[in-house]
Order: C-alpha cells, then sequence, then structure tokens
C-alpha cells in the first residue's frame, strides 16, 4: 500500500493551491482528479487579482499544476471511490483499485452542479427519483433501477445497486471512466445501455424511464449521479458533519478544519460564495493547517 502525508480529492483552483502549499512544507502530497472537471476549465478570468485581461480557466488550471508538480507534489487523473478511516489514517481507493494510506486528506472535490433536468424528473424527486446511492438505495432493494451518468459517480453507484436492486441498468452513451472501472462494471450484471434519458415516466411514483430512441426501462427508481462520486457522499462516509442549514455544504471552521482529525475542507464544497478567490485562500490555509496537524501529531507520538 502506498503512503503519502497528503492526498488532495479535487483538482480545481482550491485542490492545486492546497498541493502547492503541502508540497512547499515538504509533504508527500498526491492531488487525484481531472483538469477538465473543475467548473474553470471552461471558463475566462478577469476579476482575480494581478491578471492583465482575460485568462481562459483552462491556462490558470494547467498553470497550478504545473506548480504542484514542479514543488513535488504527484498527480493521478483517476477518481476516488472510496474513502474509509483506519487506525494509522485514511485509506484512499481510487478508481484502479490501488489502495492509498494518507494521514491527512483535504476535501476540494468543488459542488455537484446538475445539468437540465429531463421530463418528469423534478415532479418525482422522492417519489423514485434521487440523486445519491448511497443515502436512498436501499429503498429499492428487489426492485428494478435505472442509474443516468457517464462518470465514476455512476458506475461506482450502479455496481452498488446491482447488490440491492433486482435488475440495473446504466443510462450512458459513453463512459469516461478508467479501464479498470470499465472491466468491473462488465464483469457484474449491470446492463450498460448505450443511449440517453429523455424522461421519467409516473405520476404518485417512478413506473419507468423513456430513453432517446423511443425504449422505456420498466423500473421504480431511477438516479441521477453525473460525474465523479460526490464530496458529500465521500465526506459523510467518513462522518464530516454537513452545515446544519441545508446540509448540503461540507461544514469547516476558519482554520478549514472539519469534525474529523486529519480531514480538511476548502473551495465551492464548503459552501457560497463560488468564487475562485475564494478557493484559492481556503486551498492554502487547508494545506498549512493539515501540514500543522501533522507536525503536532509527530511531536505527540515522540512524547
Amino acid at each position: 500500500m502506498e503512503r503519502f502525508e497528503v492526498v488532495i480529492l479535487g483538482c480545481g483552483p482550491a485542490g492545486l493551491q492546497a498541493a502547492i502549499h503541502a508540497a512547499r512544507r515538504r509533504l508527500r502530497t498526491l492531488i487525484f482528479g481531472r483538469l477538465e472537471a473543475s467548473a474553470l476549465f471552461r471558463a475566462h478570468m478577469e476579476n482575480y487579482f494581478g491578471l492583465r485581461g482575460k485568462v481562459s480557466g483552462e491556462e490558470l488550471l494547467r498553470a497550478g499544476l504545473e506548480q504542484a508538480l514542479r514543488f513535488g507534489a504527484e498527480h493521478r487523473t483517476e477518481d476516488v471511490v472510496k474513502l474509509e478511516m483506519r487506525e494509522e489514517g485514511f485509506l484512499v481507493v481510487p478508481e484502479s483499485g490501488r489502495e492509498i494510506l494518507a494521514q491527512a486528506l483535504i476535501l476540494a472535490l468543488g459542488v455537484s452542479r446538475r445539468k437540465k433536468k429531463i421530463r418528469g424528473e423534478e415532479d418525482l424527486v422522492g417519489k423514485g427519483v434521487s440523486y445519491c446511492v448511497d443515502c436512498d438505495g436501499f429503498f429499492f432493494r428487489g426492485q428494478p433501477v435505472a442509474v443516468v451518468g457517464e462518470g465514476s459517480a455512476a458506475v461506482y453507484g450502479a455496481l452498488t445497486l446491482s447488490h440491492i436492486a433486482s435488475e440495473v441498468f446504466l443510462v450512458a452513451r459513453e463512459l469516461k471512466v478508467s479501464e479498470t472501472l470499465k472491466e468491473e462494471l462488465a464483469a457484474s450484471t449491470v446492463k450498460w445501455v448505450r443511449s440517453q434519458a429523455e424522461e421519467v415516466l409516473g405520476r404518485e411514483e417512478v413506473e419507468g424511464l423513456r430513453l432517446s430512441d423511443g425504449t422505456v426501462l420498466s423500473v421504480k427508481g431511477v438516479f441521477f449521479e453525473e460525474g465523479a462520486r460526490g464530496a458529500l457522499e465521500l465526506a459523510t462516509s467518513l462522518g464530516v458533519a454537513l452545515d446544519p442549514e441545508n446540509m448540503r455544504y461540507i461544514q469547516v471552521d476558519r482554520r478549514q478544519t472539519t469534525n474529523i482529525p486529519g480531514v480538511f475542507a476548502a473551495g465551492d464544497v464548503t459552501g457560497p460564495p463560488f468564487q475562485v478567490a475564494k478557493a484559492v485562500g481556503e486551498g492554502c490555509i487547508a494545506a498549512l493547517s493539515a501540514a500543522d496537524y501533522l507536525a503536532e501529531k509527530r511531536r505527540a507520538q515522540k512524547s
């Protein structure tokens, strides 16, 4: 099992700034994530300190990653699908399945922004439509379900449901995941349907899912799982507390510390305002706090 002092989940401005500071503190640092998954990647910036004109988000992210790597951080373009607390640290399991042990975690995965909803979806939320397999999967024990999405969240969700539901359909024209995860999917009972979801059917509860080719899947549940495994799903699996008002963001203090020692969070996942300046500042603080936490831990072990 590989060991790192700091593992950062997320390759946006918060995660990259955290990696720069952690690596500068001479901590063995690993970043997980894809630059293109950041909301900044396809945007432009001109209201950020020091910019003389409009700069592409992609350019900023690539420059940030180059900095982090130059200072000694490592980067892997895969998603993390599982986190566990261990006596000696935190177990991190990415798509490849190669387990890693981290002494500290920085959660900087951003927030999930649901794209345009399909017909019938909004009317049936809580009546068979869900956005969290880990939260609601158990309610569909022994029933047919569909998972909509092309990233690791969807594949991992479908695999989880394959041990719960009677039948699982994964609806996606293509899959943007590692070959390892594709192989695991192929070896499972999940049925990959290469199409696009068009309409959730039903009145009082979900009765089916209509696809773009006119096919109707007879299912009782439809899970929309876009992108990577969500920060909230990964965080709550460790017992990380969410904000008490709407339970949508990770609760942190001014040191970006969560309620779990050794776990820090930064960027959009901690709540608004959703600005690059805030994300970068929080990433810096999270890394410095993680470094202080590890230093204190080492002192305690020596005494």
